[in-house]
């Protein structure tokens, strides 16, 4: 889907939201500004580093706020990633994800000239060479440790123990530390329940950091966390660096999971806005979000618009959503109604542009530089 921007000519204008075209990804820039500094003041507090997750967003504009507000950098998924924030001046990037090959190792090795502070993961000797091979100057890794989800990162401490050595006998490697992400805990519902698995997880890192250290390795930084097991995360006392992402938007997924707990005390800052293009039917109107509008991993959209805060939304097509008549009131063609995304990293993706408003006046039109970037 190509989301068509608003007149940039309405910039300004009060009313303006009003008329922005839809389908389209909206960001009530007081609630995210408020969600921003509260996770900054937390991360503070906790004597934790905060590197948001711009996989989350892929927009410069929103990276750039982030790190204004006392972020240290930004994290990308993957390298197309770290390329789209690297041409938009972000200056501090750490590519979560492990690269295989020499392509990709050159073009990491690209950013690492481009980027003023560039990290990568590694989780094999192989990748340590071919990082190594394409080398035009040092290159900051960190080791990525798998906390039991089974999709990327060291299996154990004797594999860990092999990359770095691995990393060791590469003069243009240098080693910064480990990376750790558990997100299998990040919706697990209850905070006492979330806590238990990063304890969990949190006691097996320790273990391969102790197995580290005692082969020579110097462990300064430990990345990883999220939204959800911020507070856990922040207990353990493991971790020197956070990297959440969806605080600054949420969505269903973490709404349903984190409910009243800490973690969840954050605005619905990020809305998908949809118009109602046919009242016909006495039962329900059709609304023009439907299945390319929408992340459909997750939990269905829900109405944020108060009026229909009841009405029960279903997928009508690729196109198309229906949404119940909420009890007695009528719902004219026209209306508009905003949604909470059901999950925001792929919801965002659908999006060209995040338009950006303060009460009912759009303020800026911001381009998702890294929509797409998947190599």
């Amino acid at each position: 889907m190509t989301s068509r921007a608003a007149d940039p000519n309405l910039i300004g204008q009060p009313g303006s939201r009003a008329l922005i075209p839809t389908p389209a990804a909206v960001l009530d820039l007081d609630a995210f500004d408020r969600n921003v500094a509260k996770m900054a003041a937390r991360a503070k507090a906790a004597g934790l580093a905060l590197r948001p997750h711009s996989k989350s967003h892929k927009c410069s504009a929103v990276a750039h706020r982030q790190i204004e507000a006392g972020a240290v950098g930004i994290c990308c998924a993957k390298l197309a990633e770290a390329e789209a924030m690297a041409a938009a001046g972000v200056s501090a990037i750490l590519v979560t994800s492990p690269i295989a090959g020499a392509a990709q190792a050159a073009r990491a090795a690209a950013l690492a000239q481009q980027v003023a502070d560039f990290r990568i993961v590694i989780d094999h000797p192989d990748g340590a060479a071919e990082l190594a091979a394409a080398s035009q100057g040092p290159i900051q890794v960190l080791i990525d440790v798998d906390p039991g989800m089974g999709r990327s990162g060291v299996h154990d401490a004797a594999q860990a123990v092999a990359v770095f050595r691995a990393i060791a006998a590469q003069p243009n490697l240098t080693l910064l530390g480990v990376q750790c992400y558990g997100g299998h805990w990040q919706h697990i519902e209850g905070a006492n329940a979330r806590a238990a698995a990063v304890a969990d997880g949190m006691a097996y890192l320790s273990g391969v950091i102790a197995a580290l250290r005692e082969a020579g390795a110097k462990i300064g930084v430990v990345t990883g966390g999220g939204t959800g097991s911020f507070a856990a995360d922040a207990a353990q006392g493991v971790l020197t660096e956070v990297q959440p992402g969806s605080y600054a938007f949420m969505d269903r997924d973490y709404r349903d999971a984190l409910k009243a707990d800490p973690d969840g005390a954050f605005e619905q800052a990020l809305a998908i806005a949809a118009t109602v293009i046919s009242a016909n039917h006495p039962q329900w109107v059709t609304v023009d979000a439907g299945l390319k509008a929408f992340a459909t991993d997750g939990p269905l959209p829900v109405a944020l618009t108060p009026k229909f805060a009841e009405a029960a939304y279903r997928f009508f097509g690729d196109e198309h959503g229906r949404l119940m008549r909420p009890d007695g009131e009528a719902v004219a063609r026209g209306e508009r109604v905003d949604f909470v995304p059901p999950h925001i990293d792929p919801t965002l993706d659908r999006y060209d542009v995040i338009h950006f408003v303060r009460g009912d006046t759009l303020v800026e039109i911001a381009p998702v530089e890294a929509r797409g970037a998947s190599q």
